[in-house]
């Protein structure tokens, strides 16, 4: 058979059997069309909505995504960091709970395009919310609205940007409106372990309001709360981070701070694609949005006090970092 049959009848497999040469194969190639994503959780609803939000801006643009979850584990992050890499894909989006010696070490040793999502990394790219305004917003409204027995459900601080960021800003928020009598328990992610701590802060303090980091941790306070003869919000005032959409299914609403995961996975998107071109990726701020379930409504005197920062340029040490504020807010009463 000649190499012209033989190329024929190789054409003629392809068509009856609609192959498409294999992703993996094409790594090798020099332009790769793949963007790596590393993502702690697949379960979280607001990673999750990013993580979908980065993949379909990313198709549009002609890439395609391998999204790996590491379940919250250091080590596979940093494994799957090098393993992307020698895979050749053009970049990699890393969505960190928390940014180590090692990470840092490993991220200035890789020659792609690499943009951190969720935790704050000054000596490259990352979008990040504004957790510090966010946690503040949460602890004045709080104390503006009369509350002074305040418990607060937060992560540990290894996760910088909830756990320590976040936190600082209800703490702040609250102290500056006049609470003093606050106390402070650890949870994880979990609905289970929410349901056991707020179990804890129950039998050990008398509470007019529950600060919790999450949706999930509120939906286990809910539960708690309920199971308690307890009245939301006339005996406890819940409120939480997230913005799930089960929280509009609840009875009474849960009031909560909406991100706005839509408009961080574009400016993910968007951000690698220039570094892909080359172009230079300047700091870029987001204008606040209030909601009250799914109407917008206009910010309130104290949410333009709180957050008139949002409008000022992101500080010098973190020039190279793009940083974007997305915060939108469902207040219930």
């Amino acid at each position: 058979m000649s190499g012209k049959e033989t190329r024929q009848k190789i054409a003629d497999v392809i068509a009856r059997y609609n192959y498409e040469p294999n992703a993996f194969a094409r790594l090798k190639a020099k332009e790769s069309k793949m963007i790596g994503i590393i993502a702690p959780c697949l379960d979280s609803t607001v990673t999750s909505k990013v993580m979908m939000s980065i993949d379909r801006h990313l198709r549009e643009a002609g890439y395609s995504t391998l999204i790996i979850n590491t379940d919250h584990q250091e080590e596979l992050e940093l494994q799957y960091l090098e393993r992307l890499w020698r895979m050749k894909v053009d970049g990699l989006i890393l969505s960190a709970t928390h940014l180590s010696e090692a990470h840092h070490r490993l991220l200035a040793q890789l020659d792609i395009p690499i943009v951190v999502v969720a935790q704050r990394y000054e000596e490259g790219v990352c979008i990040i919310n504004d957790d510090y305004y966010g946690g503040k917003f949460v602890g004045t409204y709080i104390g503006e609205r009369g509350h002074r027995q305040v418990a607060c459900l937060c992560v540990d601080t290894w996760d910088e940007a909830i756990g320590v960021v976040r936190r600082q800003g209800i703490m702040d928020g609250l102290r500056e409106s006049g609470v003093e009598d606050i106390c402070v328990y650890l949870s994880d992610f979990s609905l289970e372990h929410a349901c056991t701590q707020v179990s804890r802060i129950l039998d050990e303090h008398v509470i007019d309001a529950l600060i919790c980091s999450t949706d999930r941790q509120a939906l286990g306070a809910y539960k708690v709360i309920r199971e308690r003869g307890l009245r939301i919000p006339d005996d406890i005032s819940v409120i939480s981070f997230g913005g799930y959409d089960v929280s509009e299914l609840l009875t009474p609403q849960l009031a909560t701070v909406r991100f706005d995961t839509e408009y961080s996975g574009k400016c993910c998107a968007r951000t690698i694609l220039k570094m892909l071109r080359g172009e230079k990726c300047d700091p870029a701020v987001c204008q606040l949005h209030i909601h009250r379930g799914r109407k917008r409504i206009d910010p309130p005197a104290l949410v333009r006090r709180i957050f008139r920062q949002n409008m000022v340029p992101v500080p010098k040490n973190v020039q190279r970092g793009l940083t974007v504020h997305v915060s939108g807010f469902i207040m219930t009463a």
